[in-house]
């Protein structure tokens, strides 16, 4: 064997020793993400499970971080603009689970139809002042001058 074929099959080798070592850290994380969505919900939704492995843990990372731990926002008030969020998407999915969990956090119905209104409000406007073309810094420098209420 020459030196050549010798480095070649170390090489060889080593690529197959990172790619084995990466998979098993795929699976590492992927079963540690796993057992935190169970226990933070009890079970492991389908939607979870279906997740390509190789992102779930990064994805769920994401979701507990923005969506089940309190940051600068408080759960039920991310529920509320994620309810606001998903009427206009809109997405079936979301609209039911964050009310439910909206709910949870002791939202109110009144509070959930003024979050949907609210978001509803701010498309219709969007619609009309891209629609209409009005002039950006016009509009800014009306409401710089303009006192908030």
């Amino acid at each position: 064997m020459t030196l050549k074929h010798a480095l070649a099959a170390c090489a060889a080798i080593a690529v197959v020793a990172l790619g084995t070592a990466v998979a098993r850290a795929d699976d590492s994380a992927a079963n540690q993400a796993y057992k935190e969505i169970e226990a933070t919900y009890g079970f492991v939704p389908t939607f979870m499970k279906m997740y390509p492995e190789k992102g779930i843990a990064g994805v769920w990372m994401l979701t507990k971080a923005m969506e089940v731990e309190n940051g600068a926002l408080d759960a039920k008030t991310k529920s509320l603009i994620n309810i606001a969020v998903a009427a206009q998407i809109p997405c079936r999915y979301c609209v039911w689970l964050d009310t439910k969990m909206a709910k949870d956090q002791g939202a109110t119905d009144a509070e959930i139809a003024e979050a949907v209104v609210q978001a509803g409000l701010t498309r219709h406007w969007s619609a009309f002042l891209n629609g209409m073309q009005v002039d950006f810094d016009t509009f800014k420098a009306e409401f710089e001058a303009t006192p908030a209420n």
